[in-house]
């Protein structure tokens, strides 16, 4: 060990020495416990060195001695000068918390990283997960989680791809925090709808109930936090990064957790999408003049050739089964 000690030091005292030599000789006057060993090597270097009559008196006074004798070696006065302040000041820092390290036992250690779980649900399913607070969370299909009851800060944390509903237990102790690609969602005990699959132009949040505070990421600045109520829905375009709060029917946009969608005056292109998530199919509209074409209605226990059955009666479309593909081209 002495060995390993004398050569990181060596290094370190070098005229040229490198900023990995640097650090790893800071680094050693971090670990109590060695402080003695090193106190040892840096004694007999100093003295051979400089041939002190006298040896300095305590750690603190040898490190900064050891240092003042690496810097006679420099050429440039002035700023020796200022780092050997510096260095005082750190060697008074290392020195008590050596010490404290060495005698109380109460080294700085790094917190542990938090765990995560993730869950998901793939195409043409609905899961349901409780958390460990009694939380509820239903993911959408094509959809994913990762969770934290212990995250950064220890605050319990979720970040979302897709579509989630959430029914969270209040707990004014440990914050619950929803992460999208935009915003943070902060939530207090609360039910809300978050929509934000990555394919999506839009992140959508319907609250229900309770309170929800919508807040800046990397990604998207606020000019200040903003408040969601009751029965409201903010819109986030991607595009123009425009957000907008409306008032809604929450039934429509909550439903599919008890496997029922509502359509209101939806245009068939994000029909498709959402058919494709529900019924893990893939559709092709062959005719791309229909799909602003607006369609109203509920899907509930209906198959996928069921529903667009009803969908063929009521806009001017048709549809056949290609393969493993569903196509879907203008009726006239």
């Amino acid at each position: 060990m002495k060995d390993q000690i004398r050569k990181i030091l060596a290094k370190g005292k070098r005229e040229d020495y490198s900023n990995k030599d640097k650090e790893e000789m800071y680094a050693l006057f971090y670990q109590p416990g060695k402080e003695y060993e090193i106190k040892d090597i840096l004694l007999e270097d100093l003295m051979s060195e400089n041939n002190y009559d006298q040896q300095p008196s305590d750690f603190k006074h040898l490190f900064i001695a050891t240092w003042a004798a690496i810097l006679k070696k420099k050429k440039k006065k002035k700023n020796n000068l200022r780092h050997l302040n510096n260095i005082s000041k750190i060697a008074a820092a290392i020195t008590i918390g050596l010490f404290i390290g060495l005698f109380l036992n109460s080294s700085k250690k790094k917190k542990p990283e938090p765990i995560y779980y993730s869950a998901l649900a793939p195409k043409g399913s609905v899961s349901q997960m409780i958390l460990p607070d009694s939380s509820v969370i239903y993911l959408n299909a094509d959809s994913k989680i990762k969770y934290s009851y212990n995250g950064r800060d220890g605050i319990r944390e979720v970040y979302l791809e897709g579509e989630a509903w959430f029914d969270v237990q209040k707990n004014d102790k440990k914050p619950f925090l929803v992460r999208t690609p935009f915003y943070n969602i902060n939530v207090t005990g609360t039910q809300f709808n978050v929509k934000a699959y990555e394919s999506d132009n839009s992140i959508t949040t319907t609250l229900e109930e309770g309170k929800i505070i919508l807040q800046s990421t990397d990604n998207f600045k606020l000019a200040e936090d903003v408040i969601v109520d009751p029965g409201e829905q903010a819109i986030l375009r991607k595009d123009s990064k425009e957000l907008t709060i409306k008032k809604v029917n929450t039934k429509w946009f909550t439903s599919w957790k008890d496997n029922r969608l509502i359509f209101v005056n939806m245009n068939l292109k994000d029909l498709v999408i959402l058919l494709e998530r529900k019924y893990g199919v893939d559709i092709e509209v062959k005719n791309k003049d229909i799909l602003d074409l607006h369609f109203d209605g509920t899907i509930k226990n209906e198959s996928i050739m069921e529903f667009l059955d009803i969908i063929q009666n009521a806009l001017p479309i048709h549809y056949k089964i290609v393969g493993q593909k569903i196509e879907i081209t203008n009726s006239n």
